[in-house]
């Protein structure tokens, strides 16, 4: 079975790295700050920002389009893709402005509900 629904958001998240990805460049260049953060906050919170981002995701679009391939209902696939979608807006978005709070907290857990998920539904469909 292809990922029909899982590419979709492999579209979609790819454009959100090439978005992030380039905003941290630009940062970078601003400050003249090549390696690491150089004590600057902003280019700190940014390159976390940017490296969660790129820690969760794959993983998580790898686990959608496993239990998308073993069959798991479109209902569930869209369902992780959008909470996963949701979690990591919201991740990008406390870390660049607050940098910790209860809202990094809670996107994590979003981010962890559809990892979660996702996995269990391909265990699910491979061992019943």
């Amino acid at each position: 079975m292809t990922p029909e629904v899982t590419i979709i958001f492999v579209a979609v998240f790819a454009l959100i790295q090439v978005v992030i990805t380039n905003l941290t460049g630009i940062a970078r260049i601003k400050n003249e700050v090549h390696f690491y953060d150089e004590g600057d906050i902003d280019l700190r919170r940014r390159v976390r920002a940017h490296g969660n981002f790129t820690e969760t995701v794959p993983i998580t679009l790898l686990a959608m389009a496993g239990a998308e391939m073993l069959g798991t209902s479109s209902t569930l696939i869209w369902a992780g893709g959008i909470i996963l979608l949701i979690g990591r807006l919201w991740h990008y978005y406390v870390i660049r402005t607050v940098g910790w709070s209860n809202g990094r907290a809670a996107s994590m857990i979003l981010t962890f509900i559809a990892m979660g998920g996702l996995a269990l539904a391909i265990l699910w469909k491979s061992f019943t």
